[in-house]
């Protein structure tokens, strides 16, 4: 079968389908690769690099349409493209099938079968097929760099010669996929990050990431994210209220804002509003990101860039992505693969449509001439219940309790271990020659003074490497301590020579370690 990319007709859309990498994977799985000529050449990808990988180059859409079994692209198809479908054969796109009844409908009568990308389900094995995050991902890290551009500052405080530059301040509202992608851009740039959530269970992401968690002191039960695909559920009325409350309070500082909260098939909520924006320094930067669905900020303009009267910047670009084809592209592009790979599990180049596999049947909206959209709840949920337990918390007695009965333990089992080993001891005694006690004992004492030296290490020092050779050396150290006395000028020489090389292991052992865990460490 014969797999085609057309270029893509969106005004403004530089993103394309299929890549020369994409297509010799695709190639590998028993399928020949088609492509529109010039589809690539926006995302930088020219007809000859896609001849190279042995691609077939196209000279119009039509042909592509005609001759292709199986059509993959980004954007959902448009009216002239929907009439070139044809029975049998397989759509792979973006399609918007809540919104998009004209296009189901169409594809119904033509008999065409169609995969939406945006349906990929949320579970573990579909995430290498998630276009939705993929395309978010990009988007987050590029809003922080449009920010960055209309920005009138430096994003990390310096100190110089002509003055002290404070940081920029960052607050991103939604902590998904985008968010997360913002919030590591901002932070890497030096700016100090604060994030937002109605999900309070993602303030551990947000923190590792080296971002302040914006918590609210309001307390609601929040729906199981398997209920929702994984995406955050509508608040209520009251949470909203204490959530634009706080905005509200921390707008004044913010140089920028990053809005990212949207909720599946709704119109995105509204969470900076008018008198946010008023509120903000003169200078200071809205990216909304849910500007395609309206918007998170009142004064958003899809696909523009507008200047408050009070001097801020609101950018409500929807094509980030877009922006930087190259790498969307290559992403998107690894999806589809993807995709066909779980399409051809025998790798002959022919589809198994397989409808009884969850992540198939999510992301068909048309099939065998039936509409197949919405999908049942896939059988493997997208994130498991999670049954909070209450924690018991313990009285002064019962912890006392607990606490004498460890000490206890502990000590049962410290004196049973030298009671056995005494008893050891006096055995070999009675059978061993004296000269062999000596030395003996000594061993014995220079193992435990050893062990000792080791339990008393910080566990950040703790790596099983440093344990054992610091154990040897604490041993061989102890024993040269011994004779380092001795009549003998080569027993003494030999000691010395053992305590110096033994001191440069132990001490340096634990610079390089020390050395090695600063290298992770934010300063």
């Amino acid at each position: 079968m014969k797999i085609g990319t057309p270029k893509e007709v969106f005004e403004g859309e530089n993103r394309v389908g299929m890549t020369p990498d994409s297509a010799k994977q695709l190639q590998k799985l028993g399928y020949d690769c088609m492509i529109e000529t010039g589809a690539g050449a926006n995302a930088g990808f020219s007809d000859a690099l896609y001849k190279d990988a042995g691609v077939e180059v196209v000279k119009t859409a039509a042909a592509l349409w005609k001759g292709a079994d199986i059509v993959a692209k980004v954007r959902q198809p448009e009216a002239a493209e929907l009439k070139r479908m044809r029975e049998g054969q397989t759509l792979i796109s973006f399609f918007t099938p809540a919104a998009n009844d004209a296009g189901m409908d169409a594809a119904k009568k033509k008999g065409t079968n169609v995969i939406a990308m945006e349906m990929v389900p949320r579970i573990s094995r579909a995430q290498k097929m998630d276009a939705l995050s993929s395309m978010a991902n990009i988007a987050g890290y590029r809003a922080v760099i449009e920010a960055g551009n209309n920005f009138p500052r430096f994003f990390t405080g310096q100190i110089t010669a002509a003055g002290k530059v404070p940081p920029a301040k960052v607050l991103v509202v939604g902590a998904g996929v985008a968010g997360l992608a913002a919030i590591g851009t901002s932070t890497s740039l030096g700016a100090i990050t604060y994030a937002f959530d109605v999900r309070p269970e993602v303030a551990e992401q947000v923190e590792s990431m080296g971002a302040e968690f914006v918590f609210l002191d309001f307390n609601e039960e929040q729906a199981d994210g398997a209920a929702t695909g994984g995406y955050a559920a509508v608040s209520s009325p009251e949470f909203a209220a204490a959530q634009l409350a706080k905005f509200r309070e921390i707008a004044p500082d913010m140089d920028i804002v990053i809005t990212t909260a949207l909720i599946p098939n709704r119109e995105a909520p509204e969470l900076w509003t008018k008198d946010m924006v008023d509120a903000m320094k003169p200078g200071s930067v809205i990216v909304d990101l849910a500007a395609e669905k309206g918007g998170n900020c009142k004064l958003t303009v899809k696909d523009e860039k507008i200047v408050t009267d009070n001097g801020v910047t609101i950018i409500g670009y929807t094509d980030f992505p877009s922006r930087m084809a190259a790498q969307a592209s290559t992403l998107y592009a690894t999806n589809i693969r993807h995709m066909m790979t779980d399409l051809t599990p025998e790798k002959d180049g022919q589809i198994n449509h397989n409808m009884e596999d969850d992540v198939i049947r999510g992301a068909t909206v048309t099939f065998d001439k039936e509409i197949t959209f919405p999908p049942p709840p896939p059988k493997i949920q997208a994130i498991a219940a999670q049954k909070k337990e209450p924690i018991k918390e313990l009285t002064a007695e019962e912890k006392r309790a607990a606490e004498t009965a460890a000490f206890k333990a502990q000590t049962k089992s410290q004196v049973t271990l030298l009671t056995v080993g005494a008893v050891l001891l006096l055995g070999v005694g009675l059978v061993a020659p004296a000269s062999f006690m000596q030395h003996f004992i000594v061993f014995v004492l220079a193992v435990f003074v050893g062990f000792q030296v080791i339990w008393g290490v910080a566990h950040s020092l703790h790596t099983p490497l440093m344990a054992v050779t610091n154990a040897i050396s604490s041993i061989i150290i102890l024993g040269a301590l011994m004779q380092i006395a001795s009549g003998s000028f080569l027993v003494i020489l030999l000691a010395a020579v053992s305590v110096f090389m033994t001191g440069i292991n132990i001490f340096g052992g634990f610079l390089v370690t020390r050395r090695m865990l600063a290298m992770f460490q934010k300063s």
